[in-house]
């Protein structure tokens, strides 16, 4: 009986041994692990995506693409530079036009901005879809017109022997200068042009944030 008990005692000391190096080896390798972990995430992350089979997702929300793309706020695309020449005249309905009448020369360089306003994009003119993101792009519009006074000049003035010089005819015809400058940008296609460059330019921000297709309706 005695070499009985004494030999259920030796298989349970030897029981609890293997429990206890068991726990030593857990213990020891859980506290590698966050050693590691905290000394080298990368390295962390590398090893537990290969272990467990995961992969790494970007994802980026739709309102966050959306704030991205109106900080752009008025996104000046095109610059048309032009000259042209523009005139402008007075004249009597009686008397001859050396007598009465009033003409004016002029030759105008100005420049016409046209570009893309992101301000009033909404939520629902952008689709992401992983790595897809789909824009539906506010129209492309004509910012600005403006006349160069310093390389616009006045080529020739004629006034009638018999009226003063009309200080308001100049002013006209830099107003109407500024019309069709804008008119001949338009009719050159400047609204196309600033369309292809604001997606030519959403496409390099969007792929820089790790979209890898950007299409737009």
């Amino acid at each position: 009986m005695q070499g009985a008990d004494q030999g259920r005692h030796n298989v349970a000391g030897r029981g609890r041994t293997t429990a206890a190096l068991f726990l030593g080896i857990f213990v020891g390798v859980l506290g590698l692990t966050m050693i590691a972990r905290q000394a080298a995430p990368s390295f962390w992350s590398r090893w537990a995506g290969r272990l467990l089979g995961r992969g790494t997702e970007i994802d980026v929300s739709q309102p966050t693409v959306v704030n991205k793309i109106q900080q752009l706020q008025r996104l000046e695309t095109v610059v048309y530079t032009m000259d042209k020449v523009v005139s402008g005249e007075r004249e009597n309905p009686i008397l001859p036009n050396f007598l009465a009448g009033d003409r004016l020369l002029m030759i105008v360089h100005g420049e016409v901005v046209a570009g893309v306003d992101f301000s009033g994009l909404k939520s629902g003119d952008v689709a992401v879809e992983e790595r897809k993101v789909v824009l539906r792009l506010p129209p492309a519009q004509v910012f600005s017109t403006r006349i160069d006074n310093e390389r616009t000049k006045v080529y020739s003035r004629q006034t009638g022997l018999l009226v003063p010089v009309d200080p308001n005819l100049e002013t006209q015809v830099r107003q109407e200068a500024e019309r069709q400058l804008q008119q001949a940008a338009l009719l050159d296609g400047i609204l196309k042009t600033a369309n292809t460059n604001a997606r030519s330019t959403l496409t390099s921000l969007l792929q820089a944030l790790g979209f890898e297709r950007v299409e737009f309706e």
